[in-house]
């Protein structure tokens, strides 16, 4: 259902879009939206600070007549994603440990007991060994143990093995298991991908493997909200293309299908890509404009998309995109 209203909604604004006249005059300080123009200039502010981010053109039946053909929007390709947003909440609670002299203080993740104790430490505690004299064995008490002495002796008194009588008895030839030894794969499997078969090799065994994936994000101009707008496509780790549910993965449960959703992207041709939907980007850019106002500074306009991709993060958390130079508010 909720898809349903996504796609009546964004063909609702596309229709807005098309109506709504170009933005002339800049009302950034007022209401933190950008003209085209102001998009550009933050635009090439963020690619010579991030080189990783660069403009493209798109396809040219979409090229849109009040931004330049070869910037119509931004891009930066690769970007990692080692967890999914799942992985990143915290189960438990956290207590604020005050220190005697009252300068600060730490979070302590775990929780005591009544009695100062821990849960963990229980646990430990219920687990119990049982060993008998005849099972340890240490050096120590192998030379206090009667007769260890007099066995050692006998050892040494031994007469060293002749190694002619070593060859010629074939003990040589036997395989040492301590010594790796290898077979050829059979040709079907040394044709498979390595990384396919390190993959597969992995789940069979257990282990725990970190499966990478990478995005590409966009930014383009939304002419109806007069505010940038993120697109993000994902693949995983043979480049192949990620699912829609797969790509929820890595959005904020709380913005997932509703600040998220999956709309055709403006400048380019084929299926439909995730964006963050970008009805409060004024609003925000707006308030932290008049916080950094009543510090006394001044927030110029080519920062615009620079602090745009701060406040995004916490739409898409796991997407490590985020190198641009740090913004200081006060």
């Amino acid at each position: 259902m909720q898809s349903v209203l996504n796609t009546v909604k964004g063909t609702a604004l596309n229709v807005a879009e098309y109506l709504t006249p170009v933005l002339k005059e800049s009302k950034f300080r007022e209401t933190g939206v950008l003209t085209p123009e102001e998009f550009v200039a933050a635009g090439d502010h963020l690619v010579h600070h991030c080189p990783t981010w660069q403009w493209a053109a798109g396809d040219e039946t979409k090229t849109k007549p009040y931004l330049p053909k070869d910037k119509q929007f931004l891009i930066t390709r690769n970007v990692p994603c080692y967890r999914r947003c799942k992985q990143m909440e915290y189960v438990g609670e956290e207590t604020l440990v005050e220190e005697e002299s009252g300068d600060g203080g730490w979070v302590e993740t775990h929780q005591l007991n009544d009695d100062g104790t821990t849960q963990l430490e229980d646990k430990i505690c219920e687990l119990t060994m049982e060993e008998t004299k005849e099972e340890m064995h240490t050096p120590d008490s192998d030379k206090s143990a009667p007769g260890a002495g007099a066995e050692a002796e006998d050892e040494d008194d031994d007469e060293a093995i002749d190694m002619d009588d070593f060859e010629e008895s074939g003990m040589l030839e036997l395989v040492d298991p301590a010594v790796a030894t290898t077979t050829r794969k059979p040709e079907a499997e040394a044709k498979a991908s390595p990384v396919t078969a390190a993959s597969g090799d992995a789940e069979a065994s257990g282990d725990s493997v970190l499966h990478t994936r990478t995005y590409d994000l966009h930014i383009s101009y939304d002419k109806y909200y007069q505010t940038p707008r993120l697109w993000v496509v994902g693949y995983d780790e043979q480049r192949k293309p990620l699912t829609v549910e797969q790509m929820y993965e890595d959005v904020s449960q709380d913005h997932a299908k509703k600040t998220v959703t999956m709309e055709s992207h403006p400048h380019l041709p084929g299926p439909n890509m995730a964006s963050v939907h970008p009805c409060r980007h004024a609003d925000i850019m707006k308030k932290i404009i008049q916080t950094v106002e009543e510090g006394g500074g001044q927030l110029g306009v080519h920062l615009y998309l620079i602090i745009f991709l701060k406040f995004v993060q916490t739409v898409i958390p796991t997407i490590e995109y985020d190198f641009t130079q740090n913004f200081n508010m006060s």
